[in-house]
């Protein structure tokens, strides 16, 4: 008796587990109806084929005869390996137990289906224990297109139901992935921002991103990267531009308005450039105060040291919390960080349309000096000078005649400006002032100065940074009338590295070593 069918495994009521490939066709209307205890027949082929009201102890002894009648095709003992390995099968008589080849066992009173008979069967050479997995009572598990429950009834799911469940599965998966892959990119997003803290800590001012001159008087900036190419511009040694690109051996630039290629064998860039920014780069405090407090100490219980006007910018020597170290005339003191703007000043490139503009204007800024200057001269002298008052150009000064000047060499009006300067020492220093005999600071003892040689200056040491013409060479090449600009201090050369400035309220107005600060420019008026 062998009925054709689908393979299926019966569980207990309490669990139950089936394997699409244990299944084949479509399992309909299956349930118990009562229980019985039978032993499930060893891993031998042969399949239990239940019908409707058939008890298990029938088809055991069915199935018996059936194993006993196959032929060596079919797997006899003999072709399996003989009689010793033939196992018993239970009969329906005898007491339910566990066969030597399984450790499962299937418990059913009777076992009744609809109009259909189903076979349910074990996997050849499997025990039950490979094949079964016990589910709770009230779980229902889910296979391919079957529900099977713990009452062991059977059912086919729907389309809508199959894309319901693949629709949830395919949820659970792309929820997954984006959870995964918002890790993910969280990770990448702290590595970011760990790599430029680190950078920002290394190169705060990106000084790394800066193409430095370094050359004796300046380097060419072409328009290609060849020395074919015309000259669109000058770096001057120690400026910087920006680098944009290296090709060829040599590095494209953008420095003020010039934008251009410079060979690479005169500059430097990347990470040399962060510490020679440091030397060659001057950082500034720039006042954005009408009076700004300089004091001894970081706190503003501490005592004042000097005033600043607005605009005037002092060198810095360190930052703190809140507070920035600078360097004045008066010596080193501390203002508040939110009363300064910070920012590091580099020479920039010049490209050839400026040079030409530049020396132009120049030329004839001497040009016009030189001729108020003269004309100043020829007034002094006709004027008596026998008085301790002289008026000249509708000012009134009067000399300290307690003071002998120090001898200046040279001649022609830089040197006249010097000896006429040295006359004031003495004279008090006031915040502010420009009077050369009544008090005056730096900048308004420099402006009064040259005012009485018919030349116009403004009363700022910063401004005074950029009248006239840049000395080439700087200190090494100045000559007397040169104006000296400091770290919010000017002065006036007089020849023989010495300098003659209103300095400060307790020495007034006196002579000293030129070098005795960092000098940041030299400016000639003639």
């Amino acid at each position: 008796m062998r009925k054709s069918g689908i393979r299926a495994i019966l569980c207990s009521t309490t669990a139950m587990f089936l394997t699409a490939a244990v299944m084949e066709g479509t399992i309909a209307d299956a349930g118990a109806a009562g229980i019985v205890r039978a032993e499930v027949l060893p891993a031998s082929g042969a399949a239990l084929t239940l019908e409707e009201g058939t008890a298990v102890e029938d088809i055991v002894e069915e199935v018996t005869e059936s194993t006993a009648g196959k032929t060596a095709d079919d797997t006899t003992p003999e072709a399996a390996g003989g009689a010793e390995d033939q196992k018993d099968i239970p009969s329906a008589d005898q007491p339910a137990a566990q066969s030597e080849d399984t450790d499962s066992v299937i418990s059913a009173q009777s076992v009744s289906g609809g109009n259909s008979t189903e076979e349910l069967s074990t996997e050849d050479g499997r025990s039950m224990k490979e094949v079964l997995a016990c589910a709770g009572a009230e779980e229902v598990v889910e296979l391919n297109t079957l529900t099977v429950s713990a009452g062991l009834g059977i059912e086919k799911l729907s389309e809508e139901e199959i894309a319901s469940a693949e629709a949830r599965k395919l949820a659970d998966i792309t929820t997954e992935a984006v959870t995964l892959g918002a890790q993910v990119t969280r990770e990448i997003k702290d590595a970011e921002a760990a790599a430029i803290a680190e950078a920002e800590a290394r190169d705060p001012e990106h000084f790394s991103n800066l193409v430095i001159a370094q050359v004796s008087s300046c380097v060419n900036v072409r328009d290609i990267p060849s020395t074919d190419g015309e000259v669109v511009g000058k770096l001057y040694d120690k400026s910087v531009g920006t680098f944009i690109e290296e090709e060829n051996g040599w590095y494209k630039i953008s420095s003020g308005n010039v934008t251009g290629y410079v060979n690479a064998e005169y500059c430097v860039t990347g990470e040399e450039a962060i510490e020679l920014a440091k030397k060659v780069g001057t950082r500034l405090a720039v006042v954005n105060t009408t009076t700004l407090k300089v004091r001894m100490e970081p706190s503003t219980d501490a005592s004042v040291l000097t005033l600043v006007p607005i605009e005037e910018d002092l060198v810095v020597l360190d930052e703190l919390d809140g507070w920035v170290k600078v360097t004045c005339e008066d010596g080193d003191g501390y203002v508040s960080a939110e009363y300064v703007d910070l920012h590091t000043e580099f020479v920039k490139a010049e490209s050839k349309a400026e040079e030409e503009a530049r020396l132009a204007k120049e030329a004839e800024e001497r040009r016009a000096a030189r001729a108020a200057a003269e004309r100043a001269v020829a007034q002094r002298t006709a004027a008596a000078n026998n008085n301790r008052t002289t008026t000249t150009q509708n000012t009134t000064v009067n000399r300290n005649d307690s003071y002998t000047a120090p001898a200046i060499s040279g001649s022609g009006l830089g040197s006249d400006v010097a000896k006429y300067a040295c006359q004031f020492v003495g004279n008090p220093y006031v915040y502010g002032g420009s009077s050369l005999t009544n008090g005056t600071d730096c900048s308004g003892f420099v402006m009064s100065v040259y005012k009485a040689y018919g030349v116009s200056l403004p009363h700022s040491s910063r401004e005074d940074r950029g009248v006239g013409a840049a000395v080439e060479g700087g200190l090494a090449n100045a000559q007397p009338g040169d104006i000296v600009c400091y770290s919010g201090h000017v002065a006036l050369y007089i020849g023989n590295g010495q300098i003659v400035h209103a300095s400060n309220s307790r020495t007034g107005i006196i002579i000293s070593n030129a070098s005795y600060k960092n000098v940041l420019a030299v400016r000639r008026i003639f």
